[in-house]
């Protein structure tokens, strides 16, 4: 074991690194995460042969690329996801929200934000592929947006393991995936009608948006809990003015709006409407 992965977090680095996640990217690392960020860093610090946190946040500062900054967000920044993760949901957008934008007709705007490794948006895709009738789903997109870079590539490339598909059911496997050919384990690749539904790219929830509303529906699932009340409450009011009358917010089952000042109305557990 080398100087830099048993180098201690010391309290004034912690709030170093603590600030400076807050500041570029909201997540809240409060107390008792120090053991989180000192081992996430280990590896890295080990890879630049560096000695302390502090030279390692010295380091991010003169990265003019930013570069390393990314890299930083991206170590401890968490990802857990899943195919159809939380079904209630989907099960409520099939029940209540899809038969109206079929009726409605038209071009339909969906929203996954904080989507990870593609698995939500993916989801939701397939679902969409399954319920809204031809001409509205030729004319409907799905947006998905992440800060991590690194998660945002695995979105891309749209390939899972085995294990990973499960989760889907084995009709969906059948019908929206693909086995990839001449992968060293057993991998499969969500076939091309779903992925081109879905524009992956890169955003910054506390930065500035550059695509306009109107959304049907916004899923932001499991996102605000590494954000404060203040941070929380400014992300749902500027998700309502960028939803369509109607429309629909989902977040996580672990995460309520009770306490926070907007103006959704309640429909279920974690879901609301504009």
């Amino acid at each position: 074991m080398t100087t830099a992965t048993r180098a201690s977090l010391s309290t004034h680095e912690f709030r170093a690194v603590s600030d400076l996640m807050y500041q570029v990217s909201g997540v809240n690392l409060t107390a008792g995460k120090e053991g989180l960020v000192q081992s996430r860093l280990a590896t890295r610090l080990r890879a630049l042969q560096l000695n302390s946190v502090s030279a390692y946040l010295e380091h991010v500062e003169r990265d003019r690329s930013r570069a390393e900054l990314t890299m930083l967000i991206d170590l401890l920044t968490t990802n857990k996801t899943s195919f159809f993760r939380e079904i209630e949901h989907f099960e409520y957008l099939r029940r209540e929200v899809l038969p109206q934008l079929n009726r409605r007709g038209g071009a339909a705007r969906f929203w996954s934000a904080g989507c990870s490794s593609g698995e939500e948006p993916y989801s939701l895709a397939m679902l969409l592929t399954e319920e809204l009738r031809p001409p509205t789903l030729a004319a409907s997109r799905i947006l998905a947006t992440d800060l991590s870079t690194r998660v945002l590539a695995r979105a891309e490339l749209a390939e899972y393991d085995a294990t990973t598909v499960e989760a889907a059911g084995r009709a969906r496997l059948q019908r929206h995936f693909a086995p990839v050919a001449g992968a060293a384990t057993r991998r499969f690749r969500v076939r091309d009608a779903v992925r081109g539904m879905v524009r992956v790219a890169q955003l910054n929830l506390i930065g500035p948006w550059p695509m306009k509303g109107p959304f049907d529906v916004i899923m932001c699932r499991n996102v605000m809990i590494y954000f404060d009340a203040v941070t929380q409450e400014r992300l749902i009011n500027r998700f309502w003015e960028l939803l369509a009358p109607g429309g629909s917010l989902l977040v996580g089952h672990s995460e309520s709006l009770s306490s926070l000042s907007h103006n959704f109305s309640y429909v279920q557990p974690a879901t609301y409407v504009k």
